[in-house]
């Protein structure tokens, strides 16, 4: 301590505060800074925004949960136990400014690994043998695929050809039925990845190609539907034409699928059910099933979380999923909800209430097992479709 003399006043000044003042207003200024920084870095994506404070408060645990309604009434947090009553409010707000679940390993890397997408995936029905590991999941082609003609095998170019002669005659059959739509359309069918294909069926290390692809097994998903006497049309112009006219990279084939889905949404038809049709990227051992000695293409129900459609969606998934397990054990591989800043979270499908996108069969399986699938399909939303018809009468 120092003491100084001032007209006869002596002030006595002490050192060690002064010090401990200086270090305390350093470390205040400095903090303040590194708060100030990691509120501008994390960057409007995020921020404290809604849908970011809805994305953290749903990671919350119900023990959690009772916490913060304890801290208002504490009823709530009576059935904890005495030790975990009060709310530890350090590891809340790591988990709110970093986005960081210490319990989840996941959450490390979910947002660094192009492969955690996943991370936005949820499996609201899991189908045999479906869980987080063998999720569906799409690969976009590389740029030199995309832009060059993929061989396909010349009997797979004949099937092409046989599924267009089979048309007139499903179209034939559809007006034979007891049941049937009559000239109405009521199911629309598109791929926006129309470019999709079959391994077995080219001379390709790639699985895509412009001529034999997921288009053929929507065809044959059309005509099984007419034969049923459901009215169904298939969308021809070609979503990935439309989009490289647009000048669009492959990431956007959902907005150049959005304009033909707005057509057939706003059009004068009687569209009532929509199907997105796609083939998973997942090897063979996970998208096939045999069935009375025969193997089909497994299908996977995908639900956008984030449209207003959501619930309605995810109800006719699970209707669509029932029957299908019904009428053929094995075959569904589930529902998957896929929402989140990751993903696409829509799928268009919050265009119409009674929309899905279906992933039939992998890279791996054959046109034919897709046209198994197909028929299976037909099977289910037929019966679904009456079954909507019935409850209207």
């Amino acid at each position: 301590m120092r003491s100084s003399h001032f007209g006869g006043m002596t002030i006595r000044v002490n050192r060690t505060s002064i010090k401990q003042l200086l270090i305390k207003s350093v470390v205040g200024v400095i903090s303040l800074f590194i708060l100030v920084s990691i509120l501008t870095s994390v960057g409007q994506g995020r921020g404290l925004s809604s849908q970011y404070i809805h994305s953290w408060s749903t990671a919350l645990a119900g023990e959690q949960l009772l916490q913060v309604m304890g801290m208002e009434n504490t009823h709530f947090s009576a059935p904890l136990p005495v030790e975990n009553r009060q709310m530890k409010l350090a590891p809340l707000a790591f988990q709110l400014v970093t986005s960081l679940n210490p319990e989840d390993p996941r959450s490390f890397l979910g947002r660094e690994l192009p492969g955690f997408a996943f991370f936005d995936s949820q499996i609201y029905i899991a189908g045999e043998g479906t869980d987080y590991t063998t999720l569906s999941h799409e690969s976009s082609p590389p740029m030199d695929v995309q832009l060059a003609e993929q061989e396909a095998k010349q009997e797979s170019l004949e099937k092409v050809i046989q599924l267009e002669k089979e048309a007139e005659e499903a179209k034939q059959q559809q007006g034979q039925s007891e049941q049937n739509t009559g000239d109405k359309k009521v199911v629309y069918l598109i791929n926006t990845h129309d470019t999709e294909s079959f391994l077995p069926e080219l001379n390709s290390e790639e699985a895509f190609n412009n001529k034999v692809n997921i288009t053929q097994t929507s065809e044959k998903l059309r005509q099984e539907l007419e034969r049923r006497g459901i009215g169904a049309s298939l969308e021809e112009r070609s979503v990935q034409e439309h989009l490289k006219s647009k000048g669009w990279n492959y990431n956007r084939s959902y907005d150049a699928a959005r304009d033909f889905l707005l057509e057939a949404v706003e059009g004068t038809n009687d569209f009532e059910l929509f199907f997105d049709l796609h083939r998973d990227s997942s090897s063979r051992n996970k998208t096939t099933v045999t069935i009375n000695g025969e193997d089909y293409a497994r299908t996977f129900f995908v639900v956008g979380g984030n449209n207003p459609n959501a619930q309605s969606n995810t109800k006719l998934a699970e209707d669509l999923n029932e029957l299908l397990e019904e009428r053929y054990p094995g075959l569904s591989r589930g529902v998957l909800t896929k929402e989140g800043s990751k993903t696409n979270g829509v799928f268009n499908q919050d265009l119409a209430p009674q929309s899905m996108l279906i992933e039939v069969g992998g890279v791996e399986n054959t046109l034919e097992e897709t046209y198994r699938s197909s028929e299976a399909l037909a099977d289910v939303i037929a019966e679904y479709y009456w079954s909507l018809q019935e409850g209207d009468s």
